[in-house]
Order: structure tokens, then C-alpha cells, then sequence
């Protein structure tokens, strides 16, 4: 823990010697944002895009959802938000978007592993270079801004430069005194209690903000039992303002706790049982839940002035998790996977024994062993901490505009797996621990990472023209340890030392047109546990595009290749059902496709708007080479096979009717079918989840000054399909839920 505070000096120094100086900027804070009367200018600063509605000239790949955008259909599920951003590439599997599973590009989304994921600028995976999955993920009713980077846009953000980065931004500290009271019922036993408060006196503000959400959940266990959840999130944010003669400063501090409790499970169902009822579950998944807490503390502080901003955050997240869930049978003189099972329950009688004992027809046979059932608790602990700088200076070369950006980053990460299992046999419909099986350990180990990140970036105006020119660096020691009992306690070091170049181009046409034109190196580390032998995955990434925003209509249109000199692909539990966290090399892949987002509004009678806007996205994806892989989700590998859960056709359309005390939206998104699984030879080869298309509505009447009364509906005409068969099963979607929910805001 305390090799990455020794090295907290260095920017702490910076951002406080800029601070205490005030004498690199001839003019004030309040001479530079000149008619900026409620001194909210450094949010948007600190959000990475900015609110601008003119012509964008960055030239990479950037989307912002705003908190407009969010209020229309107030989803809880990050899943349905990003579904109308271009280039995004989802695999579901709850249905509420618990632990969502989110893909660039063509990046695996298992665990949303290959993408940055921030909040507030921050790293908020568990443990982002030691373990990557994304087994916590923020609620986003406390979120006001959604930010997507693919392409050159995302060199800024690392580790992971492959497929691109999302930031998630919280409820800044309001200016006045402001507040909301949210409350929410709908089906399956949905309900949401949602509050803050906040206010700003004189120079020091604050935010106090609570979120409850549960539901009974939408999947019925054979024999009864529970199967939703609950999660609470609290946050506190305290705000100093200090005018200076030459800065204008910003110190914050972000209090955060958040927790959820999920009968939740990775069991599915065969197609068959599927196609009668999708939302049942079996008998031998009623002891399956999840638990965790989330901690998080982070120091900001802002600073900016006429041709200068630099932003210092130090953070620390704690988080603790337990699964407790059915990880198979016991195996010995028959071997066989609950996928191999569900995939075909009456292929012979052995499979036809497990399937029945699975749904609680046939009791598990005393004199087979084989037939106990296997249920596992992933104990895990992991804390991430460090400290990062972001500074952007103007700096004019002869009579040319000139920005430079430069960011520095020092962060430790480590996750602690205590993993148990336990035997259990099926009797009477019931799961029951009578076997006298005892707990016995599965996995324990630890994987730590010490990562200096730094990057570079400047812009340089040449009239139309701007030229981005930037790299990055990542400079990792991880480590890992088998704490387990009998094995040597000795840890196993690795060091990756990279630097990664990006190049682009912007070239304006006349005031409301733009084209632009990127490269850069993508990269994605292994984790500390993996042998030298496998490689980090690599790659070189174009994209080519064009944008046009006239204030009223806006497009643009990018297409992207990207060259994946080493693609690398992890086998654990979402995925392939076991714990083994291996990783796998998968070789040469070329991903290639075109994005398209275009939004209009017209303006009818009685002050209505009918807005419209759409995203589409075209994806095709090849190995070059063949190879026989150990990997559930490839298989042997022919060259020309795709890859798994990318679909070559995904869009939505969002539209509706805009007055002045009521709205009526809609939302309608296709993603085309998925490969389960690239290759022959595994249990899933040749298997897709069928195309899908889902409606989603929202409806909302302003009471004139006593609130908003709001009505939903997810699935509006409840159509339910395969989303995926991993790692146990038919998996569906959410069905048609309706909410109907008030808001009063003060």
C-alpha cells in the first residue's frame, strides 16, 4: 500500500505550487469568464466534453449523453443508455444491468474487462489493472452525464487503449440551494426512493444524496424463492470556491458507500424449457445471491486561469464481494459441465439424471457421488488508490493556436480471492447440505499492480486545420501470490514498460462541417498471474469520418478498422464457468465497420418539438490465422471466423412529442444475432442469440410547480429472446415492466 503514497510528491507539488503562486496568468479568473454569474464553468472543464451544441472539432470519436437525455427515459440499466451510442457492442445477462458486460468496437464485452471505466475522471473498476472485470458498476440515477471515447480520443485514458474508455459523471455540487425527491414503483416489485440536497453559501457548497432500488425480480424459482434485489448508494460532496487574483480554485471532496444484495445466478435454461417460460429458474439455483460494498473517497482540486487548467484528484475504492452460487456437479467418474447439460439435457441418460436433479425431479443417488451438486462462495477484496493530474495549457507557437495537454497518473491496485466451495445433494425438490461434505478452499491468491501512467497531447490550429499528435505511457510492476495451503508463498513478478503513439486530424469545412481522420496504438494488459508466454493483446487503430452540426440538424459518420495484431481473450466464470482466470492468445483479427448518428427536431404548432435522432452502427470481424484454442468462446479457430457476441447489424431510434407540461418518447433498438462462439469443437459452436428488437416508452406531465408525475415501460411489447447462453444456459432479457413514478424538484 504504501508504494504508490511515496511517490505522491511530485503532483501534489505541482498543483499546489501553481495554486499558491498566482502569477502564471496576467489575467483574473473573473476577467476570464466574463458572464459566467454562477461559477459552474469548472464542471463542464472536468467533464471531458463540453456542453458546446456547435460544430465539435475533436478529431477522435467522442459522445456525450446528457443529463436532458438521461431524465427522458430515467433507465437504471447502463445497458438501455448506451444502446443509442454507435459502437457499442452489448452482451445482457440479468436483465437489470447489475454486472453489464460492455464491448467497443468489437472488444469482447465480457465484464466490460477491454474499456476504461471512470467516474468523475477516476478508475472505478475494483481493481482496473489486476483484475478488470467490472463486478461493480455506479447507479445511474446519481449519474448526470454519460461520456463514450473511441479512436485517438481515447489515448487520454488508460490502461486500456484498444477499444476506447466511458466516464461516468456524478451530480456536481449545485450553485443554490437545490433538491429532488424521486419516487418510483412498478413491476415485479420494482421501487426507487431518490433524494438530494444541496447548497452553496458563500464559497463553501454541499451535496447530500441518497438512492434506494429494489425489485422481487422478473425470473420465478421452481419451489418458490427470491430472485431480485436491493441496492443503496449514498454520496456526499463538499465544495470550496477560492477567487484568486490570477486562478480561480476549486476543492472537493467525494464521500461515497454503496451496497447490493442479488439473488442473482449464472444458471440458465436449455432452449427447450426457454421457449415454454424464459423467465423460470431451476430448483438448484434457489441458494444463489450475491453481496457487495462499495467504498470510495476522492480529493479534487481545480484549478484554472486564462491559458492554464490543471485538475488533481486523489482516490481511494475499497470493495468487498461474496457470490454464493452453483458452480456444477461434482464430477469423478463422469464429467460434465452444466453448459454441456443444458445444451442438450436428453443427448444419453447420464445428461437426462443431471438435467432432472438440476430441475428437482430426481434426488441426487447417495452411491454416485458424481451427482452432488457444487456450490461455490467467491470471497473477494480488492481496493484501487492513486493519484492523477490533468494539465491543459494554451500555448500559442508564432501566431498559431496551441494546446498541450499532459496528464500523470500513479496507481496500485490488488484483489484477495478466498474462494470456497462446499458439496450439497438434491432431496425432495430441495437443495440440502446433508451430504457431510466439507468447505473446502478453491482458490486463494493475490494479484497486485503499481502502474505509472502518463500521456502527452498536443494540438496545434493551422487555420482549418488541426493536428493532434500524442502518446502514451504505461509503466506496470504486478505481482501474484498462491496463498494457498502446501504451495509456495513466493510472488511472481512481471514488468510491462509500453509507450503508445497517436495521430489525428480535423479539417474544418466552412462553419458547420468537419472531417477528420485518426491512428493510434491500442493496448491491453495481462494480468499479473498470467505467464510471460501470453502476450498483451496489441493492435493499430484507424478510423476516418465527418460531422456536421448547422444548429439544428447534426451527423457524423466514422468508419473504423481496426488492426489487432494480438488479440487476448480471459476464461472465468461469466464466461467460460470456472475460476481459473486463464488467458488465452487468439492472434491476428481485423475488426471493421462504419458508425452513423444523425438528430433532428422540428418545431410544430402549440410549441410542440418532435425530436429525432438515430445510431447505427456495422461491424464485420475475421480471424486471419487458424489455431486450435482452449478458450470456451473460440474453439478451433479456421481462418475468416468471427469473433463471438458481435453483431454485424445494431441501430436505435429515439423520438416523440415535446410540449410545454407533457412529453411522450420513444425508444426502439435491433441488434442483429451473436455467435455464441467463433470456432468448432466447444459446446456452443454454431449457436447464435436470434436478432432482437425492443420498445421502450416513457410519458411525463409537469403539475405546474407541485412535481412531475412520470410513466415507463421497458419492453413495451414484451418481447423476450436468447441474449445469451453463457455460461450455464438460456439467458432472457428483461420482460415489459411498466414504473410509474414523481419527481418534485425545489
Amino acid at each position: 500500500m504504501n508504494d504508490i503514497w511515496r511517490y505522491t510528491g511530485l503532483p501534489l507539488a505541482i498543483s499546489l505550487a501553481i495554486s499558491l503562486t498566482g502569477t502564471l496568468a496576467p489575467k483574473s479568473w473573473a476577467q476570464a469568464q466574463e458572464g459566467d454569474e454562477d461559477g459552474d464553468a469548472y464542471i463542464e472543464t472536468m467533464q471531458i466534453i463540453g456542453h458546446d451544441q456547435s460544430l465539435r472539432r475533436e478529431s477522435g470519436s467522442a459522445t456525450l449523453i446528457d443529463e436532458l437525455t438521461l431524465e427522458t427515459f430515467k433507465f437504471d440499466d447502463i445497458n438501455r443508455i448506451l444502446y443509442s451510442v454507435p459502437g457499442v457492442n452489448i452482451r445482457e445477462e440479468d436483465g437489470y444491468g447489475l454486472r453489464p458486460n460492455i464491448g467497443f468496437r468489437g472488444a469482447t464485452p465480457e465484464r466490460s474487462k477491454k474499456i476504461n471505466i471512470m467516474e468523475d475522471g477516476v478508475l472505478i473498476g475494483p481493481a482496473p489493472y489486476s483484475a478488470p472485470s467490472a463486478y461493480y458498476f455506479p447507479m445511474m440515477a446519481k449519474i448526470t452525464a454519460v461520456e463514450v471515447f473511441k479512436g485517438p480520443a481515447a489515448i487520454q485514458y488508460g490502461p486500456n487503449t484498444v477499444a476506447g474508455s466511458l466516464n461516468l459523471v456524478t451530480r456536481p455540487v449545485p450553485s443554490a440551494r437545490e433538491g429532488l425527491v424521486d419516487i418510483a414503483i412498478g413491476s415485479d416489485g420494482f421501487a426507487k426512493l431518490h433524494s438530494y440536497y444541496g447548497d452553496t453559501i458563500g464559497n463553501m457548497g454541499f451535496l447530500l444524496e441518497g438512492i434506494h432500488l429494489r425489485a422481487d425480480g422478473f425470473k420465478h424459482l421452481d419451489g418458490g424463492g427470491d430472485s431480485g434485489f436491493d441496492k443503496n448508494d449514498l454520496m456526499a460532496k463538499f465544495r470550496y470556491d477560492l477567487d484568486g487574483k490570477n486562478f480561480h480554485q476549486v476543492f472537493e471532496l467525494k464521500l461515497d458507500y454503496a451496497d447490493e444484495h442479488s439473488d442473482e445466478t449464472y444458471l440458465g435454461l436449455s432452449d427447450a424449457d426457454f421457449a415454454v417460460d424464459p423467465n423460470r429458474r431451476y430448483v438448484a439455483s434457489a441458494l444463489d445471491k450475491m453481496t457487495w460494498q462499495h467504498k470510495q473517497l476522492q480529493f479534487t482540486h481545480f484549478l484554472a486561469g486564462e491559458s492554464l487548467e490543471l485538475a488533481t484528484r486523489v482516490y481511494r475504492n475499497n470493495f468487498s464481494r461474496a457470490w454464493f452460487k452453483l458452480n456444477g456437479f461434482k464430477g469423478g467418474l463422469v464429467n460434465r459441465s452444466l453448459q454441456e447439460i443444458l445444451a442438450d439435457p436428453f443427448r444419453d441418460d447420464v445428461n437426462r439424471d443431471f438435467y432432472r436433479i438440476l430441475t428437482g425431479q430426481q434426488d441426487s443417488d447417495a452411491l454416485r457421488p458424481y451427482q452432488q451438486l457444487v456450490l461455490g462462495n467467491n470471497d473477494r477484496d480488492y481496493f484501487s488508490q492513486g493519484i492523477a493530474s490533468d494539465l491543459s495549457v494554451s500555448w500559442p507557437v508564432w501566431q498559431f493556436a496551441n494546446q498541450i495537454d499532459i496528464g500523470l497518473r500513479l496507481h496500485q491496485d490488488e484483489i484477495r480471492r478466498n474462494h470456497t466451495v462446499e458439496d450439497y445433494i438434491m432431496r425432495g425438490g430441495r437443495l440440502t447440505d446433508g451430504s457431510g461434505a466439507m468447505l473446502a478452499a478453491s482458490g486463494t491468491n493475490t494479484e497486485k499492480a503499481t502502474a505509472v501512467s502518463l500521456y502527452l497531447q498536443d494540438t496545434l490550429t493551422l487555420g482549418d486545420i488541426d493536428i493532434t499528435a500524442g502518446v502514451r505511457g504505461e509503466l506496470i510492476d504486478s505481482r501474484y501470490q498462491n496463498r494457498a495451503a502446501g504451495e509456495a508463498d513466493d510472488w511472481l513478478k512481471k514488468t510491462t514498460r509500453i509507450w503508445l503513439p497517436s495521430l489525428s486530424l480535423f479539417y474544418s469545412v466552412g462553419d458547420d462541417a468537419g472531417l477528420f481522420f485518426g491512428v493510434h496504438e491500442g493496448f491491453l494488459p495481462t494480468s499479473p498471474k498470467q505467464a510471460p508466454d501470453i502476450s498483451p493483446e496489441s493492435s493499430v487503430n484507424y478510423e476516418l469520418g465527418g460531422r456536421y452540426n448547422d444548429g439544428e440538424l447534426s451527423l457524423e459518420l466514422v468508419g473504423f478498422f481496426n488492426d489487432i495484431s494480438n488479440l487476448k481473450e480471459g476464461c472465468q466464470f461469466s464466461s467460460c464457468g470456472s475460476d481459473n482466470d486463464t488467458e488465452f492468445n487468439g492472434g491476428k483479427v481485423d475488426v471493421l465497420g462504419v458508425e452513423l448518428t444523425a438528430a433532428y427536431s422540428w418545431t410544430l404548432g402549440n410549441g410542440w418539438e418532435w425530436p429525432i435522432s438515430l445510431a447505427y452502427t456495422y461491424t464485420r470481424s475475421e480471424f486471419k490465422t487458424s489455431f486450435d484454442s482452449g478458450f470456451d468462446m473460440w474453439g478451433q479457430i479456421s481462418a475468416g471466423d468471427q469473433l463471438p457476441y458481435l453483431p454485424d447489424h445494431q441501430g436505435s431510434v429515439l423520438t416523440g412529442i415535446v410540449a410545454d407540461s407533457w412529453d411522450v418518447n420513444l425508444v426502439v433498438r435491433y441488434i442483429g444475432e451473436m455467435l455464441e462462439a467463433s470456432g468448432d469443437g466447444v459446446t456452443l459452436s454454431g449457436q447464435h442469440t436470434p436478432a432482437l428488437t425492443v420498445l421502450d416508452m416513457s410519458a411525463s406531465y409537469d403539475l405546474a410547480g407541485y412535481g412531475l408525475l412520470y410513466l415507463k415501460a421497458d419492453n413495451l411489447f414484451d418481447t423476450q429472446k436468447i441474449v445469451s447462453r453463457r455460461p450455464f444456459g438460456a439467458r432472457p432479457g428483461k420482460p415489459r415492466m411498466f414504473q410509474l413514478g414523481y419527481q418534485y424538484r425545489f
